[in-house]
């Protein structure tokens, strides 16, 4: 199925979150947060201003975004689970990817 999203809004995908802490305790499912961090995996044309023309999204497909804790809404497309939320929920995006954790332990040791 295909979705397109309508306006400002955009389609995110939950990225993981980690299921150990430093120290090495594995968090149970039912005790882990839900992640504020996601993927857009699909935006909107965008919102009109006061003159009528679109004025497209800062953020496009595939940006890595922060967002708020109760941000969006929660929906099953294709038996995935995903969040639908405005542009204006989106804290910010994340650029670069963070330095692999198992190559820092091996530095610091």
């Amino acid at each position: 199925m295909k979705f397109r999203p309508l306006h400002d809004r955009v389609v995110v995908r939950r990225l993981n979150a980690e299921e150990k802490t430093r120290g090495g305790i594995i968090i149970p499912d039912t005790a882990q947060e839900k992640p504020m961090e996601g993927e857009i995996i699909a935006v909107g044309a965008g919102s009109r201003n006061e003159a009528g023309q679109i004025v497209a999204l800062d953020v496009k497909e595939g940006d890595r975004i922060l967002f708020g804790k109760w941000s969006g809404t929660e929906v099953k497309l294709d038996g995935e689970e995903l969040l639908i939320m405005k542009e204006s929920d989106i804290m910010g995006v994340v650029e670069g990817s963070p330095a692999p954790k198992a190559a820092a332990k091996g530095k610091a040791a």
